[in-house]
């Protein structure tokens, strides 16, 4: 299920990745968890970044927190 949020469409997938950085787990160790390359995960990353019309994965995190996606 994607989830659109103030024009902006994330798919659980987009959030699941969102929620481990949130709770520290490493770029290396998100992409073990969901089986892709940590260089996956940081293509995924700045798409979702791009997206939501941010510059860094901590801001990402922050973004959607405040929303309270993750």
């Amino acid at each position: 299920m994607d989830v659109l949020t103030e024009g902006v469409e994330l798919s659980q997938d987009d959030l699941d990745l969102l929620a481990q950085l949130a709770k520290g787990v490493t770029v290396d160790r998100v992409g073990r968890t969901l089986e892709i390359s940590g260089r996956t995960v940081r293509r995924r990353l700045r798409g979702i970044c791009d997206r939501i019309g941010v510059a860094t994965a901590i801001e990402a995190v922050a973004w959607a927190a405040r929303r309270r996606l993750i």
